[in-house]
């Protein structure tokens, strides 16, 4: 009888060890990125007052600068969410952008959120393309006759 009085403490510690190393796995993951935003620095750029250099001792480099149009700054943080198995998830968003004008001072600020995400599902395993479906073996052989027939004299 000793035996099983002491044994039943034992397995009961044991089986709430291990619910809570389960359960411990089962909380979300919280992961930021990009820049670090911060109001009171984003609320000295003033339209007018600064330029690019003003703004890259206030603010830093821009996470990335566009293209085309308007020259602009734009500097985006993200904070992401995962669960276990799950994929991760946006939770917070901000694009904080600044525009300059052809002399580089600052023209405009301004800042967008999760308004802007958008989310992207793939249609499947597949690719669409253009064009007839083939099979493995017209891909293989396909071409044989054809390599060179254009530039061989006579065909």
């Amino acid at each position: 009888m000793n035996l099983r009085k002491g044994l039943r403490p034992r397995l009961l510690a044991t089986a709430l060890g291990l619910m809570a190393i389960g359960t411990a796995g089962c909380t979300s993951i919280t992961e930021g990125a990009g820049y670090i935003p911060n109001d009171q620095l984003t609320s000295a750029i003033q339209p007018g007052l600064d330029n690019r250099r003003s703004v890259e001792e206030t603010l830093g480099r821009p996470s990335f600068e566009s293209q085309y149009g308007a020259p602009t700054w734009y500097y985006v943080s993200s904070t992401t969410g995962r669960k276990p198995f799950v994929r991760p998830r946006i939770q917070q968003h901000a694009v904080f952008a600044v525009q300059f004008d052809g002399a580089g001072n600052v023209v405009s600020t301004g800042t967008t959120g999760m308004e802007q995400v958008v989310y992207l599902t793939p249609d499947g395993n597949e690719t669409p393309t253009l064009g007839r479906e083939r099979s493995f073996l017209e891909d293989l052989f396909g071409n044989i006759g054809t390599v060179n027939a254009a530039g061989a004299p006579g065909g």
